[in-house]
């Protein structure tokens, strides 16, 4: 296979790179190791999103949302719809496994390899290639004995399964403060553990108190 632009990886900023790609006839191709918008779809459940809808509208189509603030479900609706009224070419559950540039001119190409969810190799070959590989998909090890147990957990999903149970939460950020409140309420022991004195002052201010 050969593209103009290959996209590794498909939140939706390059959803939107792909819609204009489409609209100026650039051939292309979206490799998607998991689910589309698979960052946001590891997102915790009942997430809400800090923007406002308007802001994470691509292709000219309208978010709509009774709330100030659009929650995950909703982006996931949103972005099946974008994905089918443009008719996207998106490859889900195929892993990047290699790049390498092949040529040695200015006519430079990628050959970029991949591998399926069913283990199908495949390589295809690219002019440009885009990575978007979304943060929320490489969690933060911190290097300590035991953070690979099975009770250890680096995704948060929802809060009902600890209801009556020990959790230990590590960081001081948004997500840690978030996940402990909700913990908290849905009836948890939450134990915060934070390396530094105390919380980040990055932390929304309608969440801190």
């Amino acid at each position: 296979d050969f593209h103009d632009i290959e996209k590794v990886g498909e939140g939706w900023p390059w959803l939107a790179a792909a819609i204009s790609a489409k609209q100026v006839g650039l051939d292309y191709a979206i490799i998607e190791k998991g689910v589309l918008v698979n960052s946001i779809y590891k997102f915790p459940a009942n997430m809400i999103f800090f923007t406002t809808p308007e802001l994470l509208e691509i292709g000219g189509l309208p978010l709509v949302s009774p709330f100030e603030k659009p929650t995950r479900i909703e982006a996931l609706r949103y972005y099946r719809r974008v994905v089918d009224t443009f008719g996207l070419a998106i490859e889900f559950g195929e892993q990047v496994t290699a790049v390498e540039r092949e040529g040695t001119d200015r006519d430079d190409i990628f050959a970029i390899e991949s591998r399926s969810d069913r283990g199908v190799r495949r390589i295809r070959h690219s002019r440009n290639l885009i990575f978007a590989i979304g943060y929320f998909d490489h969690p933060n090890f911190i290097g300590v004995p035991g953070e690979n147990l099975p009770h250890v957990s680096h995704y948060y999903n929802e809060s009902h399964g600890f209801y009556r149970k020990h959790v230990v939460i590590v960081g001081g950020g948004n997500s840690a403060a978030e996940t402990a409140l909700e913990l908290y309420r849905s009836g948890a022991t939450v134990t915060l553990v934070h390396r530094h004195p105390e919380l980040k002052p990055s932390i929304k201010y309608w969440v801190r108190p």
